[in-house]
């Protein structure tokens, strides 16, 4: 993300202007995550991310989405709980918060609660039980903590292709934004983006916490 501060002529920075808070978010984490061997693979995909930029809230939900839909399939088992319950909870404020914008998130979803199905049941049976009422708006810090618990998730997790797993992640995230840009669909919405959380968000988030502390 320095780099790509560099690029677009911004004040050398890992959080540049020129790219969505939501997704620079997601490429350091991915960055971080990344043995030293495998970091240089991330370096073309730099350019790409310059001009990704949007106002809409509903972006960093749908790049939490992406984020967990790879790591629930393979993350450690308390993890995979607390990712099953940020992504349903995230589906259904999307639905709230207007759709994916076309972007298929549900497909993703779908074939990453197969891949758990333990964890899904658990997360219903959470929410059930914790939430007395869902958050109709995700805040992007709830969503950034739901990206970073996914992807420490695929970082720690015991499969021999972590490296490869997180470019590919990254990399999807990306095309998830082009699309999402090319199709106009800002709302520019600082209104719904800067709400306060509401109690459901709230809990999910201090869900997530504990989670990444227990693991740390």
């Amino acid at each position: 993300m320095e780099f790509a501060s560099y690029l677009a002529g911004e004040a050398w920075s890992d959080h540049p202007a020129c790219t969505h808070a939501g997704l620079a978010h997601l490429a350091r984490m991915v960055n971080d995550c990344t043995s030293d061997e495998a970091r240089g693979r991330l370096a073309p995909l730099i350019p790409s991310v310059i001009g990704l930029t949007s106002d809409d809230p509903r972006l960093d939900v749908i790049l939490a989405l992406r984020a967990t839909a790879a790591a629930l399939p393979i993350a450690a088992e308390d993890r995979q709980r607390s990712l099953a319950v940020g992504a349903l909870v995230c589906l259904n404020a999307l639905e709230r918060m207007g759709g994916s914008a076309g972007i298929d998130v549900d497909a993703q979803m779908r074939a990453a609660f197969d891949a758990a199905p333990a964890a899904a049941r658990w997360a219903r049976t959470f929410i059930s039980a914790h939430l007395r009422r869902e958050p109709a708006v995700i805040p992007p810090r709830h969503s950034h903590s739901i990206i970073a618990a996914a992807v420490d998730g695929i970082a720690s997790a015991c499969v021999n292709d972590q490296d490869n797993r997180l470019y590919l992640l990254l990399s999807a995230a990306i095309d998830d934004c082009i699309a999402f840009t090319a199709h106009g669909m800002d709302v520019s919405a600082p209104a719904r983006a800067t709400a306060p959380p509401d109690e459901g968000a709230v809990t999910v988030v201090h869900h997530f916490r504990r989670s990444v502390r227990s693991r740390a």
